[in-house]
């Protein structure tokens, strides 16, 4: 396989996690409109944000299959356009059916994009020999910030949900097709006597359950701010509907920003050192939101988790990676079914004990979970293991 098809690979591969960033930024960023235009109450909520995960569970455990037989690139390809298609639906409908119907198809779509993305991520990274994976998600950061901005925008001079969406599916749905010719750069493909010739025949579930743990609390707390974060501010710290959609876009501007230098410190520091960092300094903010006297503090809170939380997750999926060679694409997709368990216990728990107790103590819960990633650190590699000095396999197993 050439470099310059790698880097167009890697191009277009970055483009694909851009487009989700704003996609997904722009459902959960505008979570209290939907729920006034659907008039889905307060208690009906955390069911159908639940839905959504459940849902893309499903859809990443059939994908592992899937993508057995046409490859990641192909699932990738068709995925992203039907996420794109189903946020336009979540913003043309009026009944609550057709909300169900329009998340539903949005959570079955995003589970195959989510897993065949990362697969992909993996195998390149493997093919580059060096740790890129936090660029990707780095990607993905600076769409949510993109699309954090524009729901921003949508809030603040009273655009209908669909009049906000629109005008985005419509320059990024070309985008995604354009580039995804692409996608099949660094697609891995099994070589003989490689472990786990079978696809997923040499993925070891007590292996891979630490980094399932991991996962899982990652997204508990990613959730937390995703879902949670505009109703936090307005009904606990008593901002503006506009005021709400900031916590969401600061912490993906600091979620960017420590992706973007991530790599450099794993290969330099490496994963271990990289994530115990990221989850202490998670805690922190979840801390500081916890008993923030108003909204520019708790603003200020998950500012902080974004640098804590941005690293875990993209290293979590290379660890799986680097686990199992020769299944990798098994291994990240069924990785990948804990992003969704942690959302769908995340946003139902956090909801619960907001409603039982308190918020602020809600808020406590996620700060413990990702303290504990402290303890299974280990499992990212040993303290010696750096990119570029034989921690990756040779080139020539990954072939285009």
């Amino acid at each position: 396989m050439t470099d310059a098809r790698l880097r167009r690979g890697r191009g277009s591969l970055g483009v694909s996690f851009f487009v989700q960033g704003v996609t997904f930024a722009l459902l959960v960023t505008r979570i209290p409109g939907i729920q006034d235009r659907y008039g889905i109450s307060d208690a009906l909520l955390p069911a159908f944000l639940a839905a959504v995960p459940i849902l893309a569970g499903v859809a990443s455990v059939t994908t592992e299959k899937v993508v057995a037989r046409v490859g990641a690139a192909v699932v990738l390809r068709w995925a992203q356009p039907v996420v794109l298609l189903a946020l336009l639906g979540v913003g043309a409908g009026t009944e609550l059916w057709e909300a169900a119907v329009a998340l539903g198809l949005f959570g079955l779509a995003v589970g195959a994009l989510d897993a065949s993305m990362n697969m992909l991520g993996v195998n390149l990274q493997r093919a580059y020999g060096r740790s890129i994976m936090l660029g990707f998600h780095a990607s993905y950061s600076l769409g949510g910030i993109v699309g954090a901005s524009l729901a921003w925008v949508g809030a603040h001079w009273h655009l209908s949900l669909f009049v906000s969406y629109l005008p985005v599916v419509v320059v990024l749905l070309p985008a995604a097709l354009v580039g995804s010719r692409w996608y099949g750069a660094g697609e891995h493909r099994t070589v003989k006597g490689e472990a786990g010739e079978s696809r997923g025949s040499g993925v070891a579930f007590a292996l891979l359950l630490p980094l399932c743990l991991v996962m899982t609390f990652a997204y508990i707390g990613d959730s937390t701010v995703s879902n949670w974060s505009a109703k936090y501010l307005q009904d606990v710290l008593g901002s503006s509907e506009e005021v709400a959609t900031v916590p969401y876009n600061a912490y993906m501007v600091t979620t960017l920003l420590g992706r973007a230098v991530g790599d450099l410190g794993v290969r330099r520091l490496g994963a271990v050192a990289v994530v115990r960092c990221g989850a202490v300094l998670a805690a922190l903010g979840f801390a500081v939101v916890a008993v923030a006297p108003g909204a520019w503090v708790g603003i200020a809170g998950f500012t902080v988790l974004g640098f804590g939380l941005s690293v875990i997750v993209p290293q979590t999926f290379a660890a799986a990676g680097r686990l199992f060679p020769g299944a990798s694409d098994a291994a990240v997709a069924r990785l990948n079914v804990f992003n969704y368990v942690g959302f769908l216990i995340g946003s139902p728990l956090v909801g619960a004990l907001g409603d039982a107790l308190s918020y602020r103590g809600a808020m406590l819960v996620p700060m413990v979970l990702v303290l504990v990633t402290v303890v299974y650190a280990t499992s990212f590699g040993s303290r010696e293991a750096r990119y570029g000095g034989g921690h990756e396999r040779p080139r020539t197993v990954d072939v285009g």
